[in-house]
């Protein structure tokens, strides 16, 4: 690849990162982010973090993460709810007077991983032969991935630094903290981590059927 050519795919590169940040922000700020699975609603705006990743690689995908982050910083800044004291500090904990700096590692830890851990997962199944002619079986595998780990590490970290905040909030006792993260876990995790393996699959094949047809 000549100067010119490396410097065109850059600028492709950074043309879709952009384009992808312009979704986030649309899905994140509209209810277009969020689907009716009957009994809960599944989020999507990890969805173009998770193709990000897979499509531009790990840093432009820890990029779109950060944004996924930034706009759960906000909303939960100016538009609080219950548990917003864990994804910003601005807002304080129940029986505290001030918030705590832990809810940054909350609002963008979890969420530049997952536009890391999803090109991690594609790649190595990718390398094993069983999977290496399946590669929806791989972008379905990989969705899912992201999306796990945003809802594990979220509830984890939530439970290991706010424990007691959050059974202030819910109104339980401490040792019935565990039991409320696992059913979140179960009861969101796994209608969006489904979720998110259907949608990458058919989007990041989509757009290789896309970038086959123009080269």
């Amino acid at each position: 690849m000549n100067r010119i050519d490396g410097t065109k795919a850059k600028m492709r590169e950074f043309v879709a990162a952009s384009i992808f940040t312009g979704i986030i922000f649309l899905l994140a700020f509209t209810p277009f982010g969020f689907i009716n699975l009957v009994v809960i609603k599944g989020t999507v705006i990890h969805i173009p973090v998770i193709v990000g990743s897979i499509t531009l690689g790990p840093y432009w995908g820890a990029f779109l993460g950060a944004m996924f982050g930034v706009t759960s910083l906000i909303i939960n800044s100016t538009a609080p709810s219950l548990l917003s004291f864990a994804f910003s500090p601005l807002i304080s904990p129940p029986g505290a007077s001030h918030g705590s700096l832990w809810a940054l590692v909350v609002c963008f830890v979890p969420r530049i991983l997952v536009g890391v851990t999803p090109w991690c997962a594609y790649r190595l199944l990718q390398k094993v032969s069983l999977f290496k002619e399946k590669r929806l079986v791989s972008l379905f595998v990989s969705g899912i991935v992201g999306s796990a780990t945003n809802t594990l590490l979220v509830m984890h970290i939530i439970y290991f630094v706010f424990k007691d905040s959050y059974a202030l909030a819910r109104n339980v006792a401490s040792e019935a903290v565990y039991a409320l993260v696992k059913g979140v876990i179960i009861a969101n995790g796994i209608p969006e981590a489904l979720l998110a393996g259907v949608l990458t699959s058919f989007i990041c094949k989509a757009i290789e059927t896309y970038r086959k047809g123009r080269n």
